[in-house]
């Protein structure tokens, strides 16, 4: 009786052992034939464009100044706030003592100028009045009066302008007070007390000052690549990653595709722009360096493979993967598939599989 029992005692043993093995064999025999699976599940896909730019606001403006000379003051700090007509700097003028000198000539040249005009033409009246000088004559002495009466105006002008930088005759206002040409903020300073400045003119670009924007109109610039620039249109929304807020996302809308390309680093590059939806609560500055994912289609809920594992033939005509045949020795066997959107990792199974099937997944070859 003991030893029907120690036999009985063997062959349970035996049986609990090889139903072990046959379990881990099932479980591995993927492994062992040399591949994993993958099952198919559902998610969401999207197929997009990839913009890379930054932040800028959409004007940004260059104070320059229209007379030459120092920055004696300056009233802004980079980060102020300031309304349009603000006081910025003020400019105080340094002629070279030749400026000095040609102006206080010029100055004298026309008063000459214009006192000689003036005793012509009183002279003129008094011989037109005797009947001496025709019309036609005193009106030449006129004219001649007259332009000697400008000039002299234009000399002094111009002497005031050179020794005080501002002109107060007449109607005509120049100060050295340079003033905000907009509402914004100042993003740049570029000169301090006692730079030397030189003005705008239209043969040279002078220097700047300052720049102002309003920081409350930002906009992302960028650039698509030429492979991805014929899949998108304006309007197609976009999510736009900030690298220094990594954890949000800010919305927004294409509004401008560049007509033309631009060469960077033998790469081909279209210049975009992307309208920022209102309502967000995030703090942007100008320069924040940004990706935006140009939505083109997206799907939710559907069938999702790593594209990795489908294998194409016939130019893409043709699309197929491999899923696992019940038994350690079987061969992987060959299922046609109906493909949808991709977006780089996965794709969207439109027919030939279900949700939960495992699809084979080989893995890569080495190469010697």
């Amino acid at each position: 009786m003991a030893k029907l029992v120690r036999v009985f005692i063997i062959l349970v043993a035996v049986a609990g052992a090889a139903l072990l093995v046959y379990a881990k064999v099932i479980k591995h025999d993927g492994e062992d034939r040399g591949f994993t699976t993958v099952k198919v599940e559902r998610g969401d896909i999207t197929e997009k464009a990839l913009a890379v730019g930054q932040i800028e606001p959409r004007v940004r403006i260059q104070v320059k100044s229209k007379i030459s000379g120092i920055v004696k003051e300056c009233f802004v700090e980079v980060g102020d706030k300031v309304g349009a007509g603000d006081r910025l700097f003020e400019i105080a003028p340094d002629p070279t003592p030749q400026e000095l000198l040609s102006v206080d000539n010029r100055q004298r040249s026309a008063v000459a100028s214009f006192e000689k005009a003036k005793a012509d033409y009183d002279r003129g009246k008094v011989l037109n009045g005797q009947g001496l000088l025709s019309a036609g004559d005193l009106d030449g002495l006129r004219e001649a009066y007259e332009l000697a009466r400008v000039g002299l105006e234009e000399a002094r002008a111009n002497q005031e302008l050179t020794r005080r930088g501002r002109v107060s005759e007449g109607a005509t206002r120049v100060e050295t007070v340079i003033r905000a040409p907009i509402s914004g903020t100042v993003l740049s300073r570029s000169v301090d007390n006692g730079d030397p400045v030189v003005p705008l003119t239209s043969y040279q670009p002078g220097t700047e000052l300052a720049s102002l924007a309003d920081m409350s109109d930002l906009i992302f610039k960028g650039t698509v690549d030429e492979i991805d620039v014929g899949k998108i249109s304006v309007g197609m929304p976009c999510r736009i990653k900030v690298g220094a807020l990594p954890d949000s996302v800010v919305n927004g809308h294409l509004s401008r595709i560049a007509p033309q390309a631009q060469k960077s680093e033998g790469a081909t590059l279209f210049d975009v722009e992307i309208e920022l939806d209102p309502g967000s609560d995030l703090t942007l500055r100008a320069g924040y360096s940004a990706n935006s994912d140009v939505v083109i289609r997206e799907k939710k809920g559907v069938l999702l493979v790593p594209e990795r594992l489908v294998h194409f033939e016939e130019g893409g005509k043709k699309s197929w993967v491999e899923v696992p045949e019940q038994g350690p020795e079987a061969e992987p066997r060959k299922v046609t598939v109906k493909l949808g959107l991709s977006d780089g990792l996965n794709i969207e199974v439109v027919a030939g599989l279900k949700e939960g099937e495992e699809v084979v997944q080989r893995p890569p070859k080495e190469i010697s």
